[in-house]
């Protein structure tokens, strides 16, 4: 599979000065990690679940997650697991057309349910890419990893894991230094089965029954803010001990009244993106797109997904930009090993060599699944084509 396959070959030809390269389930971890992008969740209660991936494949996603935790009521989980036997019986026959599918992940409950769910998938489990890991802490973090290893080891093929950090204990001041110590620690023991970090922003908020407006980021929720920080200080380090930490959910995607003026500037959308720019306010979209941009600037990559419609706008802000590509080019070549500092290829900036190569080098793992755009292509023009495909 590939990002922004769904278009045709002339529009990305149009769009890319490189275009994003091929992965699969089998991909290098650290490919898989930020190739994710935005992760759609779904319910696992859907009836028509397998039919539902198979059309959000064709739409440009490239990773799902199947969810047994707080998207279905407590009562619905047994029916909701002999669903997901079934639809992924249906997904392995759909599948035989040789389409690619999404990297697919079930998000659990309990650890019990890691091996249950492996062995009654029996030979169509070879669709599973891991488990989502909910409220993970060391204490309840470990016992879903020893239940993972379990699987993978019976199965004889590679399960990922995606703890979710969520917990009270991590929002909560006097332990979340603990906490994270702990958490750290865990997922370091298990580094080789753990893909990537995902934050439940939600059930922060729960905490201190907050909900952030559609005209708000969460990084305007100061108690939500100061955890990013210290998750992405503690566990999103540049110097190899770190991992991929992904954005938090935005939860809207239909209008509700304003009390703030929009935040998308009218320039970039100048002429017949004009439309695009009124229909992504009026489904405060404008909201979601600055989010992923203060996600980016914060260390977080990718973006936990609701609706399908947030999954373009994910992409577009994902793909580099000619002038990134530019400096990390610069930054990273052999002859200036040594350091020093340059100016950059657009004139409008200083590259220092030691300092930013930590970036540089995140800038073409990204462009390697991403693509890179061409010099007169921007976002708009990436969102643009990418809606223009799904409409």
């Amino acid at each position: 599979m590939r990002h922004f396959e769904h278009l045709a070959p002339s529009v990305r030809n149009g769009l890319f000065h490189r275009e994003p390269g091929a992965f699969d389930a089998n991909s290098p971890a650290r490919t898989l990690a930020v190739a994710l992008g935005a992760t759609l969740y779904s319910p696992a209660t859907r009836p028509a679940l397998a039919h539902d991936i198979r059309k959000q494949a064709e739409r440009g996603v490239v990773s799902m997650v199947l969810c047994l935790e707080d998207s279905i009521g407590d009562e619905e989980v047994e029916s909701a697991e002999e669903n997901l036997v079934r639809q992924f019986t249906e997904l392995d026959r759909l599948s035989a057309d040789g389409r690619s599918l999404p990297l697919l992940f079930i998000r659990v409950r309990e650890p019990e349910q890691i091996t249950d769910l492996t062995h009654r998938l029996g030979p169509t489990g070879r669709l599973l890419s891991g488990f989502v890991l909910p409220k993970f802490t060391e204490e309840r973090g470990v016992p879903f990893l020893e239940a993972l290893a379990l699987a993978e080891s019976d199965r004889g093929r590679r399960l990922f894991a995606m703890p979710v950090l969520e917990s009270p204990e991590l929002l909560h001041l006097e332990t979340r230094t603990e906490t994270l110590a702990g958490i750290a620690r865990t997922v370091d023991k298990y580094r080789d089965r753990v893909l990537a970090l995902r934050l439940g922003v939600t059930d922060f908020c729960s905490a201190y029954g907050l909900r952030r407006a559609p005209d708000m980021t969460a990084y305007d929720v100061q108690l939500v803010a100061s955890v990013i920080a210290d998750v992405v200080n503690v566990l999103g380090r540049a110097d190899g001990s770190g991992f991929t930490v992904t954005g938090p959910v935005w939860e809207y995607f239909r209008q509700h009244e304003r009390m703030f003026k929009p935040q998308l500037r009218r320039t970039p959308f100048a002429g017949p993106a004009e439309e695009l720019r009124t229909a992504l306010i009026e489904h405060d979209m404008d909201g979601l797109l600055r989010e992923i941009q203060l996600d980016r600037a914060n260390g977080l990559q990718g973006k936990t997904c609701i609706h399908p419609s947030h999954v373009a706008l994910v992409h577009a802000l994902s793909v580099v930009s000619h002038e990134e590509f530019s400096d990390a080019e610069d930054i990273l070549r052999p002859e200036r090993d040594g350091g020093g500092v340059m100016r950059s290829a657009y004139t409008n900036k200083m590259n220092e060599v030691k300092p930013h190569r930590a970036w540089a080098e995140r800038i073409m793992l990204r462009a390697e699944v991403f693509g890179v755009a061409r010099e007169d292509v921007s976002f708009v023009e990436l969102l643009a084509a990418s809606v223009g495909a799904t409409a």
